[in-house]
């Protein structure tokens, strides 16, 4: 029957290359498939997994130096031979190495999972199709809803990321996290400045929670961290207005 045997053909196919993908993954644990020739199976696998290292190199250029160009390649290839990637694309590609360091129970170096999310943020934010918010105005941000700009991201480190490519880099996380502000300004560059723990968790009540007026927002971080509200409203107030000045927030509904 021309049908059945089609459909065998295909199943047949089908188990070759869940077979060849299986060995190319992890050529140390699974044996190529008979009747291919290991010189050529040799010449993929290699052209293979060195597309992908050289991908991840570029991307993350500060965790290969922090790691040493050994232990990343191994690293690189436990991914390979582990992770299903889901995507073609280089920077979903980079993200999905970012999420499965940060499954893993164990890594080479215990900052490596921040480290590879500050590094991808930056091209994330770069590539993010997103426009600024509009000018506020003349606009008391403790007055009026707000929301926070989809091109500025506050970030919260355990360890002092930016600081971990350098000779003098600590090798244990600070007593206090770093907090971290990530934009992308008008030029298209994408620049990040320190911010204070409660600034990052200010910034991050603002777009997780848009359209209260500044002031609820301020009194909402005082209550959550145990601090009388007067303590937050004087530089809670001048912190809102700088961010509002420089794009950070924004009014809800824009100035009319």
């Amino acid at each position: 029957m021309p049908g059945r045997h089609m459909a065998d053909s295909a199943d047949t196919l089908r188990t070759q290359q869940h077979a060849f993908t299986a060995h190319l993954r992890n050529p140390q644990a699974v044996p190529a498939p008979a009747g291919l020739e290991p010189r050529r199976v040799a010449v993929y696998r290699h052209l293979l997994f060195n597309n992908l290292l050289g991908l991840l190199s570029n991307g993350f250029p500060v965790c290969v130096r922090l790691l040493g160009e050994p232990a990343w390649s191994a690293l690189v290839r436990h991914y390979f031979a582990t992770h299903r990637c889901q995507t073609p694309l280089f920077t979903e590609l980079a993200a999905e190495f970012v999420q499965w360091l940060q499954a893993q129970p164990q890594l080479p170096h215990p900052a490596l999972a921040e480290l590879a999310h500050y590094e991808w943020v930056e091209t994330a934010l770069y590539q993010l199709q997103a426009e600024p918010l509009p000018a506020p105005g003349d606009t008391d941000p403790l007055r009026v809803p707000l929301r926070r700009s989809p091109l500025a991201w506050p970030l919260l480190y355990q360890w002092p990321v930016h600081r971990l490519g350098a000779e003098d880099a600590p090798t244990q996380p600070l007593a206090e996290p770093t907090g971290l502000l990530v934009r992308r300004e008008a030029d298209g560059e994408v620049r990040f400045a320190a911010l204070s723990p409660l600034a990052v968790h200010l910034l991050a009540s603002i777009g997780e929670r848009p359209g209260l007026e500044g002031q609820t927002y301020l009194q909402q971080l005082a209550t959550s961290h145990g601090l009388a509200e007067d303590v937050l409203a004087e530089p809670g107030a001048a912190l809102l207005l700088q961010f509002l000045q420089a794009g950070v927030i924004g009014p809800l509904a824009p100035p009319p």
